[in-house]
């Protein structure tokens, strides 16, 4: 069983070849196709707000919506960091919870080691890149994009930070298994498998 609670009709998804990956915290963000291309992966999204139109309402803490051990792979890209500290291993354990043995989460989080080597040279404000049209900076990779921010949108906040470091620390600490980590255009892409 895939699902336990909460979740939108998909047909038979019992029928469908294709790995499953749980896309958490999936706002209004396409899948990437180069890492899961719609002909080998069946995405199944689960957000916090429902204006965003997931298969599962849920947050990264309490996946409850999603039964143990029944996804190939966890998509989280630009979530753990509007988590708490505390929260970060919770939502580490609710991945590795769902994914099958030998599944594969793949995190991506802003770069703070980056964020901070622009901070030192008096670059925090200068635009990096644009999200959605709208410029982001260092200090937003730090404390969260502040246009929607200002606009009453309090999930855009930043909690928490990573390196690569802390983020794999975190990960093996959670019981993954050692991973591969990327760094580049200002954030670390990091994949753990879970151990068979």
């Amino acid at each position: 069983m895939l699902f336990t609670q909460n979740v939108r009709n998909l047909g038979n998804v019992m029928s469908d070849p294709r790995k499953i990956v749980l896309h958490a915290g999936c706002g209004s963000v396409v899948l990437p196709e180069v890492r899961f291309p719609a002909a080998a992966w069946r995405e199944i999204r689960l957000d916090i707000d429902a204006g965003h139109r997931p298969h599962v309402v849920g947050s990264l803490t309490d996946m409850s919506g999603i039964a143990s051990g029944s996804v190939d792979a966890v998509y989280s890209s630009h979530n753990l960091e509007h988590l708490h500290a505390y929260e970060v291993p919770i939502a580490m354990r609710e991945f590795l919870r769902v994914l099958r043995p030998g599944g594969v989460a793949v995190i991506v989080v802003p770069d703070l080691q980056m964020a901070g080597e622009l901070l030192a040279a008096d670059r925090g404000e200068a635009t990096l890149w644009y999200s959605e049209g709208e410029p982001l900076t260092a200090m937003d990779m730090i404390y969260g994009h502040a246009k929607p921010i200002a606009a009453g949108n309090l999930y855009q906040m930043h909690k928490t930070g990573f390196t690569a470091s802390s983020l794999g620390r975190a990960l093996k600490q959670a019981g993954f298994g050692a991973g591969q980590v990327a760094r580049g255009n200002w954030q670390i892409h990091y994949e753990a498998p879970k151990p068979t």
